[in-house]
Parts: C-alpha cells; sequence; structure tokens
C-alpha cells in the first residue's frame, strides 16, 4: 500500500469510534463476520462521508447497517449482499457475504439491484479505499 489509510481518508469526515458491542450485534444480526479490516476501520471511525479521492463516499454507522439493508430491501433484491455505504449518487457498496472467508466488496445500483449487477470492486475494505483514491474515473466498467 503506497498510501496510509489516515493519509487517504484526509479529505473524508468520520464519525467518533463506535461501540465493539454495537458490531458485535450488528454481525449476529446478519449471521456473519465482518472482515478485520473493515471492523478495525468501525471501531475507530463508525463510518463517515467525504471524499477519498476523485470518489465521494459515504459510510454507514454500525448502528445504521441492520435498518438500511432492510429498508434498501437488499435480501429480497441482492441476497447475500451486505450493503455497507454508497457513493453518494445511484451506487451502494457491499460485501458479498455468500463466501463467509472472503467477502469481496461489490458495487450495485440501487436502481435495478440485483446480483447480476453487482460489480466486483475489490477484494478487502482497504484495497477499496486505496481504488478509490488512486482511481479518477468511475468504478463501473461500461
Amino acid at each position: 500500500m503506497a498510501k496510509s489509510i489516515t493519509k487517504i481518508l484526509e479529505n473524508f469526515d468520520s464519525n467518533k469510534p463506535s461501540p465493539v458491542e454495537t458490531m458485535v450485534a450488528v454481525e449476529r444480526q446478519f449471521g456473519i463476520e465482518f472482515p478485520a479490516d473493515y471492523k478495525r476501520f468501525m471501531a475507530d471511525k463508525d463510518g463517515g462521508e467525504g471524499f477519498v479521492g476523485s470518489h465521494y463516499l459515504i459510510l454507514w454507522r454500525s448502528s445504521e447497517l441492520v435498518e438500511f439493508n432492510r429498508d434498501y430491501e437488499v435480501e429480497k433484491y441482492a441476497p447475500g449482499l451486505i450493503f455497507f455505504g454508497s457513493n453518494g449518487g445511484g451506487e451502494a457498496y457491499a460485501f458479498d457475504a455468500r463466501s463467509k472467508e472472503k467477502m469481496a466488496i461489490r458495487m450495485v445500483p440501487f436502481v435495478g439491484m440485483s446480483l447480476q449487477e453487482a460489480e466486483h470492486i475489490a477484494d478487502t475494505f482497504e484495497d477499496f479505499l486505496c481504488l478509490l483514491d488512486e482511481t479518477n474515473e468511475s468504478l463501473l466498467k461500461s
């Protein structure tokens, strides 16, 4: 990793740390364990929003994950994905929980949400942040 996560997030307004018990409760609700790098980030920052490179990023608070996934009906339209944020526009970012060992990051349109429309973005949460920082063009493959 060329840049530190702290440097990558210099224009990102993060929240106060998330209580560990909140993330444990969320994992229990989803029946999964989030990747360690995401849990470290949430324990320190609990989401937030702002620019990462030229990309706008909204990361939901741990206390919002279950509610937002339910409200967007993710389990109905994209079963196995767990949304954790968005680009502030038409796309959500999600963990692919169909593979519990390796929960890759996928980007999914809110309109037309489906597993078929879920594009692989990164293998890890930290790789995802680095990709946003290093890429100027849209993450969508046209």
